[in-house]
């Protein structure tokens, strides 16, 4: 399989992504069980934000007049609680994808807002095809796609691909000037995927197995045309 010939990294998001969404119906559920509204401007002041501010959005939209540590520590208990329900699994299709990234040389990362641990218990497995550390939590720096392009792999932002399921992931990657594959979450209440096509995001996939060869190659000419056009803007 040849190489591409301008992306360099591929940086994956675990929640959403590799993993099933188990965020948006616990956040739904946490703002409307309290009478509070639902709409894309709540998911806008939650969705990729450090914990803190995702907190004061969560407890703003739910009418809660909480600390961000007693949001969060709620928050997490109804997400166990709905986990034992729902429990986490890895998406159809991820260890097939990272090694089609890795057949056409780019070097792999996954990120998310949770702690490493989190990456252990459900990818570990697969660590050995990730890169780098691996596993980079953004939950200090989020969205992260400058940190995760520049400071982690010393690379231009034209090089990277991102593929997360929040809007303004790919609103930060395409502010860049990095590549970006949306997988928006199907949950039925959701907001991303509209969000995401008001933002200007041109590839949007259902499923992992859609992030194909011949699609990659089209985002990695997209991407190289950009770096070319930039350049000569620049000069």
């Amino acid at each position: 399989m040849q190489s591409l010939q301008h992306l360099r990294l591929a940086a994956l998001n675990i929640d959403g992504v590799l993993l099933n969404d188990t965020f948006s119906p616990v956040i739904h559920r946490f703002v409307t069980s309290r009478g509070g509204s639902y709409d894309g401007e709540v998911e806008r002041g939650i969705f990729s934000q450090v914990r803190t501010v995702a907190a004061r959005a969560m407890a703003r939209a739910a009418g809660l007049d909480w600390t961000p540590e007693r949001v969060l520590e709620v928050y997490f208990q109804e997400r166990a609680a709905h986990l034992a329900q729902h429990p986490l699994r890895m998406l159809d299709g991820v260890e097939e994808l990272l090694l089609r990234l890795r057949g056409l040389g780019l070097r792999t990362v996954c990120y998310g807002g949770l702690d490493k641990e989190h990456f252990d218990r459900h990818l570990g497995h697969l660590a050995h095809l990730f890169d780098g550390p691996g596993y980079i939590s953004t939950n200090s720096f989020r969205p992260g796609v400058h940190e995760i392009t520049t400071d982690w792999f010393g690379l231009d932002h034209t090089e990277a691909l991102f593929v997360d399921d929040v809007a303004r992931v790919g609103e930060a990657a395409l502010g860049l000037g990095a590549a970006f594959i949306g997988h928006p979450s199907t949950f039925e209440h959701g907001f991303q995927r509209q969000q995401m096509r008001e933002a200007g995001v041109r590839h949007l996939v259902g499923s992992l197995g859609e992030i194909d060869e011949g699609l990659l190659r089209r985002v990695d000419a997209e991407a190289s045309y950009a770096a070319c056009a930039r350049s000569a803007y620049a000069a």
